[in-house]
């Protein structure tokens, strides 16, 4: 049958990207309470098109996707990358995952359980920059809501002070492998509190007092997890972006750092 993608392009013009986005299936991610969970993935694939063809073949990609174990890791993520890269005869090749990762969190005084879930994206990229280079670059990106107050409400009112929910946006690129948990323990330890699936209301009374008498701005939040993450050994670089929904303002704050380490 006639391969209308290796046609010629009637508009010679090379295109950086093209595959499929949003396909949902399952996946098995890295657990560190209990070794793996089971979650689900919208899955973006791409690779680059040279300005000759005009189109790329897009059956590839989902076959690419049924040959692949579920297990989500640097080894797994290579493995699918290049699979992608040969079945397309590409030079550059792209996978994005976007999943829900869940921790059964206890809340600080009556211990009562609830899953807590959180957003998560992972993506890799064979760059096809130098011939042979078979090395991705991945990044991690992780969304953590947690609970601020405001220092300068509570410095001026004789009585309380306003208090929302912000959401810590942590991505990374790693040197070697580090647990998820660890960049969202990180992101709520930079808040005045983090926010849990379940408080009686022993747990209210204790959430309220500590997150009042740990007042902090969106550049106090920002600047606190990006001194942790400097810190971590596994971190080659990282961007951190701190959005607080204000309960008193008609608009958001925001603060973000992004180093080399």
């Amino acid at each position: 049958m006639q391969d209308i993608q290796n046609t010629p392009a009637q508009v010679p013009v090379s295109i950086d990207r093209v595959g499929i986005n949003n396909f949902k299936l399952p996946l098995v991610v890295s657990d560190k309470a209990n070794g793996s969970q089971h979650t689900v993935a919208l899955v973006d694939l791409g690779v680059d098109l040279p300005a000759e063809f005009k189109g790329t073949h897009m059956s590839r990609f989902v076959e690419a996707l049924e040959n692949w174990n579920e297990q989500l890791s640097y080894a797994t993520l290579k493995t699918l990358l290049l699979d992608i890269k040969n079945r397309l005869s590409a030079r550059k090749a792209y996978a994005r995952f976007r999943f829900a990762y869940f921790l059964r969190k206890c809340s600080p005084v009556t211990d009562s359980a609830g899953l807590m879930g959180y957003e998560c994206t992972l993506t890799g990229e064979l760059p096809g920059d130098l011939p042979g280079d078979i090395r991705p670059h991945m990044r991690l990106d992780v969304e953590v809501p947690v609970l601020t107050v405001c220092p300068c409400s509570k410095a001026i009112s004789e009585e309380g002070a306003h208090s929302q929910r912000a959401m810590v946006r942590v991505s990374v690129r790693q040197k070697g492998f580090a647990w998820i948990e660890e960049f969202i323990d990180i992101a709520e330890q930079a808040a005045s509190s983090p926010v849990y699936p379940l408080l009686k209301r022993e747990d209210e009374k204790e959430v309220t007092e500590k997150s009042f008498a740990n007042p902090c701005f969106v550049e106090d939040v920002v600047r606190n997890a990006a001194r942790r993450l400097a810190e971590h050994p596994q971190v080659s670089w990282f961007r951190v972006e701190v959005e607080s929904m204000e309960s008193i303002h008609s608009h958001n704050a925001f603060a973000c750092i992004e180093r080399t380490v």
